[in-house]
């Protein structure tokens, strides 16, 4: 197939771009810069403390549109800590699982809305080759690498500002050295989140290296339209818009084929509800316990395309995912067990919530027909995610 190549700009204007925090030494300090107020209105961006990590202090940044709709992101590991989107009446309410303090973050969990990287999901056996040179990660997954490693970007302190501009946004910078995780090249990385009068939340990622690297960034909120906490998601109602996927092997690694979704549970190119056929009898199904399988999204254009849409019928929330990555991972919450308590003392269960990681596919790194994820010194690696929120 043919790939699928992000990386278009020069090096030196990322560098200009990112204003010298390619100099900071990790673990990134506190952030520097002050935030812009917010109006009068309610909009704006409003810093605020979420206590320490490793002796530094993690802010937490509230992002508001001004109509109620509302990001709070933490530097560490630039996780969306709560979201607000409204209902069919009108009520805003937390989408997003997650945690009251840090210290819920520190333990070990699910990644629970943080920015993934190097490699977000699996690259088998933590080997791949590049340049005739092989690297070996971090195995954290079984004897795969899954989602950076023992310490990627979900881990770290991300250094951040906010942006002046018609929308609330906030840049966050991270520069992961050359070797971390068992990644060549030292790699520059910034994520901006942007809320927007539509009641959108965006995310638009870039990065530069200074070696040949392989990079693969996304986010891993996890959603309930009822609202976090409020049960399963089984009859939220998905549409995903692709019309092939990429089948696992029992280790949840892709085979390399892509499989028309036609006549199989994973047919979501119509509105089904998540629990119509999660509990088929598909070999599929078993390996992931459920859905946790990468889409090869419909693309037609370049830019932002509808990737899913999702309705949930009680609360009539509905969230559409638009992007530029070439795939997307459904993932059903299935190792959610109820030993976690999240946010207002809400224990997470299994399947209390669904994922959609807006990414390039799995082990793309081993699989030479999948989409690249390569990044050479004087590229620029760029993509976008936007989540919208309406009601009906």
């Amino acid at each position: 197939m043919t790939k699928h190549i992000l990386y278009l700009a020069p090096l030196a204007a990322i560098l200009l771009s990112c204003g010298g925090e390619t100099k900071t030494e990790n673990p990134q300090p506190e952030s520097k810069a002050e935030p812009a107020a917010a109006k009068g209105d309610g909009k704006g961006v409003a810093k605020g403390g979420f206590g320490t990590m490793s002796g530094h202090a993690v802010d937490l940044y509230t992002l508001a549109n001004g109509k109620g709709f509302e990001a709070k992101i933490s530097t560490r590991g630039g996780v969306v800590v709560s979201l607000l989107a409204p209902d069919k009446a009108g009520k805003y309410e937390d989408v997003v699982l997650g945690f009251d303090t840090p210290e819920g973050y520190e333990k070990e969990n699910p990644y629970f809305g943080a920015l993934i990287g190097r490699y977000g999901n699996r690259i088998a056996k933590g080997r791949f080759v590049l340049n005739n040179v092989e690297y070996r990660l971090a195995v954290n997954n079984g004897e795969n690498h899954l989602h950076g490693g023992l310490q990627g970007f979900d881990k770290r302190l991300w250094s951040a500002r906010a942006l002046a501009g018609e929308n609330p946004a906030l840049e966050l910078t991270y520069v992961s050295r050359d070797g971390e995780e068992g990644y060549p090249g030292n790699l520059s990385v910034k994520v901006v989140y942007t809320v927007t009068a539509d009641n959108e939340l965006k995310l638009d990622y870039s990065a530069t290296t200074d070696r040949t690297t392989i990079l693969n960034l996304t986010n891993h909120s996890y959603f309930n339209l009822a609202g976090q906490g409020n049960g399963d998601i089984l009859g939220h109602e998905m549409q995903i818009n692709a019309d092939r996927f990429t089948p696992v092997d029992a280790g949840l690694i892709p085979t390399g084929e892509l499989r028309p979704v036609k006549g199989t549970p994973f047919d979501f190119t119509s509105p089904v509800t998540i629990g119509a056929r999660i509990g088929a009898g598909d070999e599929q199904l078993r390996f992931g316990g459920g859905y946790d399988h990468n889409y090869v999204l419909n693309r037609t254009s370049e830019g932002l395309n509808l990737a899913a849409r999702v309705h949930e019928p009680g609360s009539g929330r509905v969230m559409e995912v638009h992007t530029t990555q070439p795939g997307v991972q459904f993932y059903t919450g299935n190792f959610l067990d109820g030993s976690l308590t999240g946010k207002g003392g809400k224990v997470y269960k299994q399947r209390y919530a669904f994922c959609l990681e807006t990414q390039h596919f799995p082990d793309s790194p081993n699989k030479k027909d999948f989409p690249t994820v390569v990044l050479e010194p004087g590229q620029e690696y760029k993509s976008s995610t936007v989540y919208r929120f309406t009601a009906k």
